[in-house]
Formats: C-alpha cells, sequence, structure tokens
C-alpha cells in the first residue's frame, strides 16, 4: 500500500519477518501489487529460493515485470486460484505464504479506476480490468434488495435502504456511471455520518468489495494455501477492514482448535477428535504509530500469524 504517488508497503519488516524466511526455501506472495513484502522476501533468498507473485491487476504485472531475479514467477491471477498458481510454477509445497489483502493505494490514487469518490471518474472498481462487471453495471440491473445488502453487509452502512431507493430512481432517469453521480447520491441518503469521515465512504468499500468479490475470494484462498504449505510453513495476512480480519481470525482459530467445532455432545475419546493443523504464533500487530504517521492509510491494518503444525 502506497501514500500518494510514493510506494509504502506496510508492515514491511514486521510481515516478512514472520514468514521466517529461509535462503531456500519456497514461498507465495498471493498479493504483489507493487512489490514492496515480494522485493523483501526476494533479497532475503539464496540461490534455491523460489518465490511465486499473484496479482490480477494487469498494473500491478506490469510493474512486477521489471523484477528479472531468476528466482521469482509473477502471475496474472487472482489469489483465489492460488492452488493453480503454485501449480503453474511448479511448486508443491510452501514454507510461506503472504497475503496483503484489500485495495491499493496505486488503485485508489489513480482516479481512471473509479475507486474512490475523490475524483470523478468512470465507476468501474474491478482490481483486474481485463474481466468481470463494473459497479456501474452492476448498479444498472442489481434490484434494491440487492443493493441494500451489499451496502449494508459490505459497508456496514445503516443507510444501506435509503441509498438503495436513491439509485434506483436515480437510474429510472439516467444511467448512474461516474463516481462522482454515485457519491452525490449516497450524500443526499446518509442523514448522518462520524466527524471527519465522507458519507460515500461506506458505501464505496462496500461496492468494491462486492464487484471483486474480496471476502469470497479470500474464503476461497485461506484452505488452498494451509493445504500447499509444509510442517513448519507460515501464513501470514494483513488485512485492512474487520470483515477480512474477522475471516482471517475464524479460519486461523479454527485450524488451530478444531475439537472447538465437534458437538458437546458427541461421543468421542480424545485419540478421535480433529488435530489442529495450525498453531497461532503471536498476537494480532498492528502498525506502530510512527508508521501511521508516516503512512496514514496503514492505520487500520491488523497482521495475523500462524504456523502449520
Amino acid at each position: 500500500m502506497s501514500a500518494g504517488a510514493a510506494h509504502v508497503t506496510v508492515l514491511l519488516e514486521e510481515a516478512v519477518e514472520s514468514l521466517s524466511v529461509k535462503p531456500e526455501g519456497a514461498y507465495l506472495d498471493a498479493t504483489f501489487g507493487r512489490g514492496g513484502h515480494s522485493r523483501a522476501i526476494l533479497s532475503r533468498l539464496g540461490a534455491s529460493g523460489r518465490l511465486v507473485s499473484l496479482d490480477r491487476d494487469p498494473d500491478a504485472i506490469a510493474v512486477g515485470r521489471q523484477i528479472t531475479n531468476p528466482n521469482f514467477v509473477l502471475l496474472h491471477r487472482p489469489f483465489s486460484e492460488l492452488a493453480e498458481g503454485a501449480a503453474e510454477a511448479g511448486l508443491s509445497g510452501l514454507d510461506g505464504v503472504l497475503f496483503d489483502l484489500g485495495v491499493s493505494s496505486p488503485q485508489l490514487d489513480d482516479g481512471g479506476r473509479g475507486f474512490s469518490f475523490r475524483q470523478d471518474a468512470p465507476l468501474d472498481m474491478r482490481m483486474d480490468t481485463t474481466c468481470g462487471e463494473t459497479a456501474a453495471e452492476w448498479l444498472a440491473t442489481a434490484e434494491i434488495r440487492e443493493i441494500t445488502e451489499v451496502i449494508r453487509n459490505y459497508g456496514e452502512e445503516r443507510f444501506a435502504f435509503q441509498i438503495a431507493k436513491k439509485v434506483v430512481a436515480a437510474r429510472a432517469e439516467r444511467p448512474i456511471t461516474t463516481t462522482g453521480e454515485f457519491a452525490a447520491l449516497v450524500r443526499e441518503a446518509v442523514r448522518t455520518r462520524e466527524p471527519g469521515q465522507d458519507p460515500a465512504t461506506r458505501s464505496f468499500q462496500a461496492l468494491r468489495i462486492h464487484v471483486n468479490q474480496e471476502l469470497g475470494q479470500l474464503a476461497l484462498a485461506l484452505p488452498q494455501a494451509l493445504e500447499l504449505l509444509k510442517p513448519g510453513g507460515r501464513l501470514v495476512v494483513i488485512s485492512f477492514h474487520s470483515l477480512e480480519d474477522r475471516i482471517v481470525k475464524q479460519f486461523m482459530r479454527e485450524q488451530a482448535s478444531p475439537a472447538d467445532t465437534v458437538p458437546r455432545n458427541l461421543p468421542l475419546r480424545a485419540d478421535q477428535l480433529p488435530q489442529p493443523k495450525l498453531r497461532l504464533v503471536g498476537k494480532a500487530m498492528k502498525p506502530s504509530a510512527a508508521e501511521v504517521v508516516a503512512n496514514p492509510r496503514a492505520r487500520s491494518a491488523v497482521m495475523r500469524v500462524a504456523e502449520k503444525i
């Protein structure tokens, strides 16, 4: 993630240290972005080490193509295809997997991508601009119920129904095609908001998460990462909002204590209970105060680490 034009990777040293990189190890960076974590991992690998990085954003892939390290493979794939990506790169086991979730600063700062309401631009929001439905296309056909559910569930927006009604009424007059048009409708519908937060913030987050199926992608990717990890391999995940972190936290906890998911009245001996697959490493970590001052977009980051047993 970056602040403004300069790319600043959040929790860079902490994440790479948590991977416990071995010079001869095999690693997967599920979210290349602008390559901050990938470059740091590569700097720690020896001649036989391997790193595979994935990203679904063509702009990120273009940046990554500039890395000529022979230990490095970059693939244009979403991280929900993590297992296929590892297989394509010829890796059957991994010593570490890193996820740096959410939207990147270059995506936010490029007004033409449609992620931000700070610049009026086509309402796109796709992380992979080569495929899929844009935010404008979805808003043009979605029912009030669908729009309400997306904005309420992914944006935790209490005025979701009012926003959905505004959208449907407005599109009957003319299509909603730009970020400015959508943001204006949201601001009309949201009656109160926390000081310092634009009324459109939650709805933009919700629409972006839906268009890119971010939470579903994460739920698909985490089990694949666990399956590919070797014993002792590390899973490191950096989240930027509570919905992502909730999925990560629940997955790690369930895999670290699977017996807790078994009904209590089931007549099983201790040796018949499912065995843990992960060991939680430390507590959830947040950026230091100094990092947040240097890069305000880091303030909501949470990093969780687990090790395969």
